[in-house]
């Protein structure tokens, strides 16, 4: 049982940001003081990218584990209440990644999804070796997060 009210849990969900989170200005924060250089949510490719790296042809998703439904993440749990709106909302969430994904695909971009949380300041070392192997390889799609594989390359 959610133990606030509908309106408590609304005013909460609509507080939520979409843009500079946290887990992005951390991701942010790295790339820059390791000279990467990039531009923010061009609006012009599928999915407005939190990060665009055009020196590397990539664009980085910084995907919150709720929002975007990481699996196996604890992070990522339905809520008790309201939970055939929080499904669809969540599902319709995912297809639209993975059109997005799947878009940017077929433009040429590499796509770089990092799960936010694997955004820990404990784990910066590990995080950002695991950025700079996907940048320096031939991968074209990677998701970084800390369930079970701290890395996981799809297709």
């Amino acid at each position: 049982m959610d133990k606030k009210t509908p309106a408590e849990r609304s005013a909460n969900m609509s507080a939520v940001k979409n843009k500079n989170t946290r887990p992005e200005l951390f991701v942010r924060s790295i790339m820059h003081k390791s000279g990467y250089r990039y531009s923010l949510h061009r609006p012009d490719l599928p999915g407005k990218p939190d990060l665009v790296l055009p020196k590397y042809n990539t664009v980085i998703f910084v995907n919150g584990c709720f929002w975007h439904s990481h699996r196996n993440c604890k992070k990522a749990e339905l809520p008790k209440s309201n939970v055939d709106f929080w499904r669809h909302k969540i599902k319709s969430n995912v297809e639209r990644d993975k059109k997005n994904y799947s878009d940017l695909l077929e433009l040429g971009w590499r796509v770089l999804v990092i799960w936010s949380c694997s955004c820990q300041k404990k784990e910066v070392h590990l995080l950002f070796s695991q950025i700079k192997e996907f940048l320096e390889g031939n991968e074209k799609f990677c998701e970084i997060g800390e369930v079970k594989n701290s890395s996981s390359v799809n297709q």
